[in-house]
């Protein structure tokens, strides 16, 4: 089994800071590219920013210069730093991760459960 359990969410006023962790757990041998997505209601699930294994990074125009993402691979762990919050970052925020749970076995995508962001005007 594997799981992905995400944290850090919450309620905070625009122009706010918020940092979210996620870490990943269980039967694991590798882990490949990480990331962060969300969605608002009435909204399709969008990409925020994603992360490969060696550190390269990947994020949505919305958020380019606001928020971080980073990793901990010795912890199995993803964060999303995210400064200078607007209410239209409000959404439920979902951990992503491409992992491979024994030596030559396939990456599979694995989800959070999702943590809810609440940006207040």
């Amino acid at each position: 089994q594997v799981q992905l359990v995400e944290s850090g969410g919450g309620l905070v006023q625009a122009g706010g800071s918020l940092r979210l962790s996620c870490v990943a757990s269980g039967s694991i041998f590798s882990i490949g590219a990480m990331g962060w997505y969300r969605q608002a209601p009435g909204k399709q699930r969008e990409l925020v920013a994603q992360i490969t294994r060696g550190g390269s990074t990947n994020y949505a125009d919305s958020v380019k210069g606001r928020f971080t993402i980073s990793r901990d691979n010795a912890k199995n762990t993803v964060y999303l730093q995210m400064n200078s919050l607007k209410p239209e970052d409000t959404a439920v925020y979902y951990c992503n991760a491409d992992i491979a749970r024994w030596r030559g076995s396939t990456f599979r995508e694995y989800w959070g459960q999702g943590t809810q962001v609440t940006v207040s005007s």
